[in-house]
């Protein structure tokens, strides 16, 4: 799994690369709540804080951005981060989930939005998953 923050305007874009889409998925989320919280999960503290999301989209990647906004409107309601998602059912169009995380007193950055612009759920030419986020700040 690989996360790579590159520069924007006035947004955060995020490239993610992984082994399976599966993986991209969970780098989307790691990357998200390290972005609300720098270095949020790099000690694996107690994960107390538990969601679960069920997502249907049109295709890898409208799921992979309606994950992610999904996570995101927890992460405010809740007052969490969330470090790992768990999938009981994953496909190109629908996944039914688990985040955990735990409660934080605030947050480093506020995301508005996980946007569409430049999202694209593709193979590379080394057989791997990536896509690029941005997130509206």
């Amino acid at each position: 799994m690989k996360i790579k923050y590159l520069p924007h305007t006035a947004d955060i874009r995020m490239k993610i690369e992984g082994s399976s889409f599966k993986e991209i998925l969970a780098a989307g989320v790691l990357g998200m709540a390290n972005i609300l919280k720098d270095g949020a999960c790099n000690s694996k503290g107690i994960m107390n804080l538990k969601v679960e999301v069920a997502i249907e989209a049109a295709d890898k990647t409208c799921l992979m951005i309606d994950l992610l906004s999904d996570v995101l409107s927890h992460s405010y309601t809740s007052k969490g981060i969330f470090c790992e998602i768990y999938f009981n059912e994953l496909s190109d169009n629908n996944a039914i989930a688990v985040v955990q995380g735990y409660r934080t007193n605030g947050f480093d950055e506020e995301i508005k939005a996980v946007t569409y612009h430049e999202a694209q759920v593709v193979m590379n030419k080394d057989n791997r998953w990536e896509t690029i986020i941005i997130f509206d700040i």
